[in-house]
């Protein structure tokens, strides 16, 4: 059933009566948000459709703790609508603190999330104990200093596609997947001085935030099976931070000009039963930096196994000084290129393509639009 609302009693009203299939549509310019809904759910053949009545003018859930807040409510779609002016999450989607009761079938499209609180620990998107889920062609800016663009706490086989971060200095994080968080590809997206950490990999949580809890006797880590690929990354302290992970893949980026690191490895759960952060690859990236970036390009923090890291085949180039292009590696590099100028199209304004003479063309990201 297509369900038009006009005013906050409106949605509030269809928002609760919603059934397998039904498409509620906005068709008003500004929405008081505030807005919460606890347990009605769609079908994974009949999900429930939340967004905008005319796409190309998107309508605004302005204000509130959280704009919009799910809880227990699977197989949603949400998509052509801005949040913007919480105070503390524009989205926050998650299990109810249900934690062995995942929630599966939410999409995320065409989203502007902005202006989620200002100083402190806010989110614009925080989810929590998900499952087979999709971010896609979200606008994600300016959240909290000390928050994160998406937070994701103990979710897993996820995708988050082609978004944009943008924050609103260098603190803060740009993506995080921590809390036992699996199975999480992060591809096409674009970062831009996202953040101290543009993508956090692992993080510390709270032990009994785990999803699913832990378990007495096992190995536990933040985050396993992580991927970062084809996604371009301006500034940021350090694009990739490998926290608490056991086994995560970054490959085929771009990173340009990181102000102090291209990648720290970092250990801060170190709670019984937690394995260092280990067994991660960093492979065919693209690293343009500048000669006064720390420690060689890497920050290796205590507790952690740098020894199990692989790098492979990516190309360094230090743009003031191509002979100090070399990186300072936990383990020998196989196939790395170092001083060579990868020849990116127009990098000072944020043009990361490859020029037509790079001969880079086989590393690094390879989306043919410029992030800016």
């Amino acid at each position: 059933m297509q369900r038009i609302v006009r005013t906050r009693a409106e949605l509030i009203m269809a928002l609760e009566a919603a059934r397998p299939g039904d498409w509620i549509q906005i068709d008003a310019e500004v929405i008081e948000g505030g807005l919460s809904l606890r347990g009605v759910a769609g079908a994974s053949d009949k999900p429930i459709r939340l967004s905008s009545l005319r796409p190309e003018r998107p309508g605004v859930i302005r204000g509130g703790r959280t704009g919009l807040q799910l809880s227990q409510c699977p197989h949603w779609r949400i998509s052509d609508l801005r949040f913007e002016g919480q105070t503390v999450h524009c989205l926050n989607i998650d299990d109810g603190g249900e934690r062995t009761k995942p929630v599966a079938g939410i999409a995320l499209q065409r989203l502007e999330l902005r202006h989620a609180g200002t100083e402190g620990n806010y989110d614009a998107l925080k989810l929590s104990g998900l499952k087979k889920f999709t971010i896609e062609e979200c606008q994600i800016l300016n959240w909290g200093s000390q928050g994160q663009g998406i937070d994701i706490v103990g979710c897993h086989q996820g995708e988050i596609r082609r978004c944009t971060l943008r924050a609103r200095d260098e603190w803060g994080v740009g993506i995080q997947t921590k809390g036992g968080t699996s199975q999480i590809r992060v591809s096409g997206c674009r970062f831009l001085h996202a953040g101290g950490r543009a993508v956090n990999i692992g993080g510390h949580t709270g032990l009994e935030f785990f999803r699913p809890p832990l378990t007495l006797g096992g190995e536990h880590a933040e985050a396993r099976q992580i991927t970062v690929e084809q996604c371009v990354f301006i500034g940021s302290e350090a694009p990739i931070a490998f926290t608490g992970v056991d086994g995560a893949r970054v490959q085929r980026n771009t990173f340009y000009k990181p102000l102090r690191w291209a990648v720290r490895i970092l250990q801060e759960n170190t709670a019984r039963g937690f394995v260092p952060s280990r067994h991660g690859v960093f492979r065919r990236n693209i690293v343009v930096f500048t000669s006064n970036w720390a420690s060689g390009g890497l920050n290796i923090g205590p507790n952690t196994a740098p020894h199990t890291f692989r790098f492979e085949e990516n190309w360094w180039y230090c743009a003031d000084d191509p002979r100090r292009s070399t990186p300072r590696l936990p383990t020998s590099e196989t196939g790395g290129v170092y001083g060579r100028d990868p020849r990116l199209h127009n990098p000072e304004v944020g043009d990361l393509r490859h020029a037509p003479d790079s001969p880079a063309k086989e590393y690094g990201a390879t989306d043919t639009n410029p992030v800016l």
